[in-house]
């Protein structure tokens, strides 16, 4: 069994090699064990996929919950698990640094905090607030006996300000703060991925599964993103393909949706791998 600190060297490592890796996001254990069996080098986990397998929308799950849910993924295999940690859980930096804390104790060894403040107004914390509150992160993992990679984020994009000019900013004061990976999730253009890879001297995260974004891994390794992300994009694929099969039972009266379900067997024989 590896121990934290040897997951938080491999981890490190994979943003270090050439290239890019996808980093699938699963939202509970059987997910989480599929994604190992598949041969992928390091999870993480996405707050909405978990929030919607218990019935929530994304942001509605507290923190403790939340820590539960991190435990049960972080333990469900041998690879290195990164967390959506949200935006800490709170608005100060000093709770955003206790978030980290109780993140690290779950077995993380990587865990990002956003600058949404998860209301309507303002949506974006200030400038100055959003950099302090990625310097207590920052401060709170250093102080950790083993490598924790930790992800500032700039969540311009997902809340309806397409602003890149202050994404940039922001990211490059997250660097400044102590970030060592920088992620501006919704980003959409390849020109503006682009502009904001050669603004940062981190490496850079990028999420895919979102709709009208074609790009593919060789494309954006050869555009310099180290790290792709899914986020939401599996759990909302299998609950589509939930929707479909239960909306063709009860308009249609027909079953079809069972020949494109994994065999028993299949899924069976991963489970006990």
């Amino acid at each position: 069994m590896l121990s934290q600190a040897e997951k938080g060297k491999i981890f490190r490592a994979l943003h270090e090699r050439p290239g890019s890796f996808i980093i699938p996001n699963p939202w509970d254990v059987g997910t989480a064990r599929i994604l190992a069996f598949l041969g992928f080098e390091a999870l993480a986990t996405t707050s909405a996929g978990y929030a919607f397998s218990v019935g929530q929308p994304d942001n509605a799950i507290e923190r403790d919950e939340m820590m539960r849910h991190i435990a049960a993924i972080v333990s469900a295999t041998e690879l290195p698990v990164s967390a959506d940690l949200e935006h800490g859980f709170g608005d100060s930096p000093e709770t955003v640094a206790e978030t980290l804390r109780l993140a690290a104790a779950t077995g993380l060894v990587g865990g990002s905090i956003e600058d949404s403040t998860k209301r309507p107004e303002p949506p974006i914390y200030e400038f100055e607030l959003a950099v302090e509150r990625v310097r207590a992160a920052a401060e709170a993992v250093r102080a950790l006996p083993f490598s924790f990679t930790l992800t500032g984020r700039a969540e311009n994009y997902l809340v309806g300000r397409p602003d890149l000019k202050d994404t940039i900013k922001r990211l490059q004061a997250f660097q400044e703060a102590g970030a060592d990976v920088l992620y501006a999730p919704g980003l959409t253009n390849k020109q503006d991925i682009i502009s904001l890879v050669s603004s940062l001297d981190r490496p850079v995260n990028v999420v895919m599964g979102l709709q009208g974004v074609p790009l593919n891994l060789s494309e954006l390794s050869e555009m310099g993103v180290k790290r792709i992300s899914v986020g939401s994009a599996l759990s909302r694929a299998a609950l589509g393909a939930f929707l479909r099969a239960a909306r063709e039972m009860q308009t249609q009266g027909t079953f079809t949706f069972a020949d494109e379900a994994v065999s028993y067997k299949e899924i069976t024989a991963i489970f006990k791998a």
